[in-house]
């Protein structure tokens, strides 16, 4: 019954966030998915939903696994026959999986055969004393936060039996370290899909540009809800810059509450709300300047991955993004994107993209090509993972 109330939560957020028709696909999606094949392979990765997490976590680790030898297949945790799979793999990756009496029968049955079990992050949502670093969650209805409350597969992580963990940054593996785990850094990547999507938009020049030509268009890109105080450590930034440049509009994408500093420009403001993935990268590739902001000093913001930069990256869009771990690692300021710590430096490097064309052509330039090197499936290198996934792989 709590997992139903969970469910019925979050299918509820979802409509009232996309629709009735764009979120109750989504919601037939999810439930579609319970029922689809899966497959005997190597690796079987449960996860918890069908969202971007998932996707990022499994289905593209997935295909990035294949071009390594490793066949892995994907089951949602709700699968009515999850417990069977036990006996058709080798190992199991447990990502953002609620503790439900089929996961549970699962991890019983993986014991008594003595197989591998991995849990997987990417979000600083596995233990609930974070919670109140998470601003979102103080939005989520009473059913949603039921998901929460014991943390995003504590149990697991919590349970002896497993000694491994993947997870997508630094920060969130010394986390996992803390717990006296043994932790592969697995970083998030772009599948072929969408490197097809990127060739799609070029050969056709089908990006969404809402602004002519002569306008520099900077966009930020929630991508879900929970970023609004994010967005908010820049709004007086982007208001002077707004006032000292006239041919600057702002683009934004995806759920998000802005302050109302911004009504007396709302003519030069485009808003839209959640879109599938192929719509979000053209949406991505027709704006000039890509922003990341994010709460600095927050452990919850802290563990956020750098794929804002490498989503835009791809696409050849300059970004400005906050100076925290995780993007000081990723980007080289000046380089291939530009760091900002404070209201002056996030002015200062948004002003040097306005008003210096060859500079944006040139940083553009660079992060397409170490996003394309040490951010696709097809240049992956994670060797002492792979080696050690095939370690446990039985013949």
């Amino acid at each position: 019954m709590k997992l139903l109330l969970i469910k019925f939560g979050k299918a509820l957020h979802i409509i009232q966030r996309d629709g009735i028709i764009n979120g109750g696909e989504r919601v037939v999606s999810a439930f579609i998915a319970l029922f689809r094949r899966v497959k005997k392979g190597d690796i079987l990765f449960i996860t918890g939903g069908v969202g971007d997490s998932a996707r990022y976590r499994t289905k593209h680790v997935a295909e990035e696994l294949k071009m390594h030898g490793i066949k892995a297949s994907i089951a949602v945790q709700d699968n009515p026959l999850l417990s069977k799979y036990a006996d058709k793999f080798s190992v199991f990756i447990f990502h953002r999986t609620l503790y439900s009496r089929g996961v549970k029968k699962l991890i019983e049955k993986i014991k008594e055969q003595n197989k591998e079990i991995i849990f997987d992050t990417d979000d600083l949502v596995f233990d609930p004393i974070y919670l109140k670093h998470m601003d979102f969650f103080k939005k989520m209805n009473i059913f949603e936060r039921k998901l929460y409350e014991n943390g995003v597969g504590g149990e697991i992580l919590d349970d002896f039996y497993v000694k491994i963990c993947t997870t997508s940054t630094k920060y969130l593996a010394e986390k996992l370290r803390e717990k006296e785990k043994k932790v592969f850094l697995v970083p998030n990547k772009l599948p072929e899909s969408d490197l097809n999507i990127v060739r799609d938009i070029e050969k056709n020049n089908s990006m969404e540009r809402f602004f002519s030509q002569d306008k520099i268009i900077l966009g930020y890109f929630s991508g879900t809800y929970g970023h609004d105080k994010d967005f908010s450590t820049i709004e007086n930034a982007l208001i002077k810059i707004m006032e000292k440049f006239d041919n600057v509009r702002l683009f934004l994408g995806g759920p998000l509450e802005i302050s109302k500093k911004f009504d007396k420009y709302e003519k030069k403001i485009m808003r839209v709300s959640y879109v599938l993935r192929k719509k979000n990268y053209r949406n991505i590739a027709g704006v000039d300047i890509n922003l990341v902001p994010l709460e600095l000093g927050n452990p919850f913001c802290e563990s956020k991955s750098e794929l804002k930069f490498f989503e835009a990256g791809i696409l050849k869009i300059p970004t400005v993004a906050v100076a925290n771990g995780t993007f000081s690692q990723a980007i080289e300021d000046g380089v291939d994107g530009f760091l900002a710590s404070n209201e002056e430096e996030w002015i200062i490097k948004i002003e040097k993209l306005i008003t210096n064309p060859t500079l944006r052509k040139k940083i553009s330039e660079n992060a397409y090509l170490k996003v394309f090197e040490k951010y696709t499936n097809r240049n992956s290198k994670n060797n002492d993972y792979y080696d050690y996934l095939k370690s446990k792989i039985k013949k």
